[in-house]
């Protein structure tokens, strides 16, 4: 590699609904546009809420990110700090946000954009990605790390892997969820088509983004619902929260989004009282009213009418839900039966008990686990249509080569053009002289090899001679 030429870095803020966190790459600047050298040197968690949440605060959304952008000056060297390419890509929740009121959202991203604007480095827009490309740049991601799109051979030759190799991506967000896959068929539907020329391979992806699925929203959605069919309507039995456990909601706060419809007329400050019952098999039926799995004549689908061909291929299972399950050790690809039980026996256990098993796990993660988990196994399960044999496809993990896997880096990737629609030429430069030094040296060795042989040979015909 070239002495002098420092190595670059890239910027992407992943601005969620539940929490924002800013990821900084490093790659040799000689990079050839080839794989699995770009390092993840620092995830940064913005302390706060999701940029979603300042609706009514918008210079607070700027101000949040500070501290990270703080953080990546010190580790992105000041001669090379203006060269940064610098991204903010917001998902599920701001799409709420612009639902409920766009003119917050564009004010919440003005100010995201003047904070970032006010450091040294190549800001290139603060943006809501669309469901698609969240998923798509999921997808791009997590084949990039594992090099199944391109491989650079040891002769210095790109070669593709096969198309089976390819992996689909499960992502699961605070507001929203995607499946990402290569189909065996053709899409139906071109609404759930994505098309990408990557390395000179095309590629018909199937994805799909549910809004309102992710996992903060789905559980709102499940105590509102609860909350409709009680038979007292200041109480809420709750069968996914541990028995034992009690606190009190108001009216406002549980019906404070645009994925939770009100009943005809909620009194905001009206208080409730929600109560744990633990109880798996309530949970899991309750859970499962939050879907429509009906998927009409003649159509496979996912759930609630969207077309979706059946599941194929391995599966790399990020997010959210990596975490509900590997809270209960379940990440390690255990069968489908052992995964079941494990979270029954977990649903059915009182707050004191989980309180001593997890003394420090915190109070709501506690509380919510069991609902969690629960959920992230109707969604693959009965949303996504996996089953007992295909369930051990899904490969659940939190980084792949130590990057963290979700949309950020497929999302640099492609912007920086880093992934070229066209296969790269093979190898020059370093990969190149590598090859010439080693063949100088194998034929240097070949020519003296024949020497010894030919000295060995004249000795022993001269020792013939002076005998004779």
């Amino acid at each position: 590699p070239c002495p002098l030429c420092f190595p670059q870095y890239g910027l992407v803020f992943d601005a969620g609904s539940t929490h924002t966190a800013l990821y900084i790459y490093r790659w040799p600047a000689d990079k050839e546009n080839g794989t699995g050298i770009i390092f993840q040197v620092e995830a940064c968690t913005v302390s706060g809420p999701g940029i979603s949440s300042y609706a009514d605060n918008p210079a607070g959304a700027g101000a949040s990110l500070k501290p990270c952008l703080d953080k990546a000056m010190k580790i992105v060297p000041a001669e090379q700090q203006r060269e940064t390419p610098t991204y903010l890509g917001a998902t599920a929740g701001m799409r709420l946000l612009r639902e409920q009121n766009s003119t917050k959202a564009e004010q919440v991203l003005a100010e995201v954009a003047k904070a970032i604007g006010e450091y040294p480095v190549d800001f290139r827009g603060a943006r809501v990605l669309t469901g698609n490309e969240e998923g798509s740049f999921g997808w791009i991601t997590v084949n990039y790390l594992l090099e199944t799109l391109v491989k650079r051979s040891f002769t210095g030759e790109w070669t593709h892997p096969p198309a089976e190799d390819v992996v689909g991506a499960l992502d699961l967000g605070g507001a929203s969820t995607q499946i990402t896959f290569l189909p065996g068929t053709t899409i139906g539907d071109t609404s759930t088509r994505a098309l990408l020329r990557l390395y000179g391979t095309n590629y018909s992806i199937y994805t799909h983004s549910y809004l309102c699925y992710g996992q903060k929203q789905a559980l709102k959605m499940l105590m509102a619902s609860l909350h409709q069919g009680s038979p007292s309507p200041q109480q809420i039995s709750h069968p996914c929260y541990p028995r034992g456990y009690q606190e009190n909601i108001t009216m406002a706060e549980l019906y404070d989004s645009p994925c939770v419809h009100a009943p005809s007329a909620p009194s905001p400050a009206q208080v409730l009282t929600v109560m744990g019952t633990g109880d798996p098999e309530a949970c899991s039926s309750t859970i499962q009213k939050l879907f429509n799995f009906s998927c009409g004549a003649n159509r496979t689908c996912g759930f609630n009418g969207v077309y979706q061909p059946p599941v194929r291929g391995q599966f790399f299972a990020f997010s959210g839900l990596y975490h509900s399950l590997h809270f209960l050790n379940l990440t390690g690809g255990p069968s489908l039966s052992l995964v079941n039980a494990t979270i029954e026996q977990f649903c059915n256990s009182s707050w004191e008990k989980v309180q001593k098993e997890f003394p420090t796990m915190n109070r709501t993660q506690l509380r919510d686990a069991c609902a969690a988990s629960s959920y992230t196994l109707t969604l693959l399960l009965k949303g996504y249509k996996f089953n007992h044999t295909t369930w051990l496809n899904i490969h659940f993990v939190r980084q792949v080569a130590n990057v963290d896997v979700g949309w950020t880096l497929g999302y640099m990737l492609n912007l920086t053009n880093m992934i070229p629609s066209e296969t790269p030429q093979r190898v020059m430069g370093l990969q190149r002289s590598n090859w010439i030094a080693a063949t100088v040296l194998l034929a240097v060795m070949l020519i003296l090899i024949f020497c010894l042989l030919t000295v060995i040979c004249l000795q022993k015909n001269s020792f013939g001679y002076e005998r004779l």
